[in-house]
């Protein structure tokens, strides 16, 4: 990914609690639940539902956000296109982690089965 820096520091910035409402909406407007894309943030990041209202109300930003979380060990799993950039390719460690979340959301809102988008073998 041609990232730049510029680019990769705006995400940096962006508060996670911004983002969130826009996962809600895209999942909810696919017949998915607010409960699954829950799940799917637990299960990459290791936070619950309590821990994200928190980080929410406190607006962290995607830095904090992905500094803080235990991140699953089978995300190096997520692979594919999102936003137009190979998610393998991203060199930005926090822009890559940004973007495997983008994924999981894109993939829960394409209907895809939860045992696929938790790569559950």
């Amino acid at each position: 990914m041609n990232s730049t820096s510029h680019h990769d520091e705006r995400i940096a910035k962006m508060t996670f609690g911004s983002v969130y409402p826009h996962y809600v909406t895209k999942v909810e407007k696919k017949n998915r639940t607010k409960e699954e894309l829950h799940q799917v943030i637990e299960w990459l990041t290791g936070y619950d539902e309590k821990k994200l209202q928190e980080l929410i109300e406190e607006k962290v930003t995607f830095e904090q956000f992905f500094h803080d979380a235990t991140l699953n060990p089978n995300a190096h799993l997520i692979t594919g296109v999102i936003c137009g950039y190979r998610i393998e390719e991203i060199e930005n460690k926090l822009t890559q982690q940004v973007r495997l979340l983008d994924k999981l959301v894109d993939e829960l809102a394409k209907g895809r089965k939860m045992a696929k988008i938790l790569r559950v073998a």
